[in-house]
């Protein structure tokens, strides 16, 4: 008797080992059977090591790219191949961020009732949220330099233009892939996987710290005479581009003073400073359809008054993702909660009605609302809203000192129009002042978008 029982429980333990066993392999199939499906020894699917079958277009169903048996076919035109190569990909694969590369199983059609099955052996067509029309007119404003631009939709999460430079031509992809994931490469997206010294617009960061932190900020004035002196020696000043004379909190955002801010951040102080960079997003990857962004670092010193007042404006040891940045920009624009980016065509209205998947809260609304102020503040009084003619533009540039030849440019901000609320970050590499190198950039894509509205 006793040995039937302890047959019964040896058989009982076999069949939960195995009940569990089959809910391990379930789990690991429903995750990663399309990663199984796409591997690159499945003779259905690839030819010569390439894909054969799938189609992806833009967003307005403009074919970007068509994978054949005989091999990819690009759009026909160049501008728009190679506009766009960082967001499709290219055939050897080198653009790790690429449709081609992280979108294999919905190329494929793969699904996990029939796997890889498909009778008309033409796989599946992929929408991008990209627009090839703004990614043009991105491209084209860049020109030579390096830089990057990238816009989302602050309400719905889509990344309507992602583009990169250097680039390059995937019908005619350069030998030499020597580098691919090096900064400066053209595989390598400044949008994605980059990391830059934000220069003054971090100073919306450092903003958010100030009006939550302190109370009597409206009475916070400072005069600024082109050099603030923290201590002995050249190592202890604080420069500006200019003397902006007495300033307020308000005034000093739209002048965008070093040495206001230096004081600000100081009496904020380096514990807070390090709260409020969290807290804007800028330290995590940003995930974007499983493309997970390079993170930003900033050391804010408790020791050093100058390192700690140059990290406040943005410069010293501070390293920000160009996408992590553009989607603070959404979180000031959307009272304080930022949308998850996609670069995934969804088929469902309900975005479009309801809103993106939010990606919790940056920024408290009152303190959002004031920032957003104050962003307009810097259209109107600095940049000038005639150089942004027919679009509701709020913003901030940046001018990084990186150690180039001249600094790095940036302008970010958004805009609020209900048939166009859209996020925006332009860097340009050695552009010199953000309001006169990438400014003009960011009115030449915000605008053609808006013509396709």
């Amino acid at each position: 008797m006793r040995k039937q029982e302890r047959r019964a429980w040896i058989c009982l333990a076999i069949v939960m080992v195995l009940l569990v066993g089959l809910g391990i392999f379930t789990y690991r199939f429903i995750k990663h059977g399309g990663e199984w499906a796409t591997f690159y020894g499945n003779t259905q699917i690839y030819t010569d090591g390439q894909i054969n079958r799938g189609t992806i277009t833009d967003r307005n169903g403009t074919e970007l790219l068509r994978c054949t048996k005989d091999g990819f076919v690009y759009n026909d035109d160049y501008e728009t191949r190679v506009a766009t190569v960082h967001a499709v990909g290219d055939p050897k694969g080198n653009v790790s961020t690429g449709a081609i590369s992280r979108f294999k199983s919905q190329l494929i059609g793969y699904d996990i009732l029939n796997g890889t099955y498909d009778s008309s052996a033409g796989g599946k067509t992929i929408s991008l949220t990209i627009d090839s029309d703004a990614n043009r007119a991105a491209y084209e404003a860049l020109g030579s330099r390096t830089g990057t631009v990238g816009v989302y939709n602050w309400k719905t999460g889509e990344i309507v233009c992602m583009v990169s430079t250097p680039t390059f031509d995937p019908a005619d992809e350069p030998e030499n892939a020597d580098d691919m994931n090096e900064e400066g490469s053209y595989f390598f997206n400044n949008f994605i996987s980059g990391t830059m010294i934000p220069g003054s617009t971090f100073k919306l960061v450092t903003s958010a710290a100030v009006i939550d932190n302190m109370p009597d900020r409206d009475s916070f004035t400072f005069d600024c005479d082109g050099v603030n002196q923290l201590g002995d020696g050249d190592d202890t000043k604080l420069y500006d581009v200019s003397a902006h004379g007495t300033v307020d909190f308000r005034e000093a955002l739209a002048e965008s003073c070093n040495g206001a801010f230096g004081a600000l951040t100081r009496a904020v102080g380096a514990k807070t400073m390090k709260k409020y960079a969290e807290k804007a997003g800028l330290t995590e990857p940003v995930d974007v359809d499983g493309i997970e962004t390079a993170a930003g670092s900033f050391d804010f010193p408790d020791d050093n008054d100058v390192r700690l007042s140059w990290a406040g404006i943005g410069q010293a040891d501070d390293l920000v993702n160009p996408c992590a940045m553009m989607v603070y920009m959404g979180a000031i624009a959307n009272g304080g909660e930022p949308v998850q980016p996609t670069l995934i065509k969804s088929a469902s209205f309900l975005k479009d009605i309801t809103g993106g998947k939010s990606m919790g809260r940056y920024i408290d609304e009152d303190t959002a609302a004031e920032l957003r102020d104050m962003m307009k503040n810097n259209v109107v009084e600095n940049y000038g809203e005639r150089n942004f003619p027919g679009l509701n533009i709020y913003a901030k540039s940046g001018t990084a000192e990186s150690g180039g030849v001249n600094s790095d440019a940036w302008f970010v901000g958004f805009t609020d129009d209900e048939d166009a609320p859209y996020a925006f970050v332009v860097w340009v590499k050695d552009g010199g002042f953000g309001a006169s190198a990438a400014a003009p950039i960011a009115n030449s894509v915000l605008s053609t978008l808006e013509s396709t509205e």
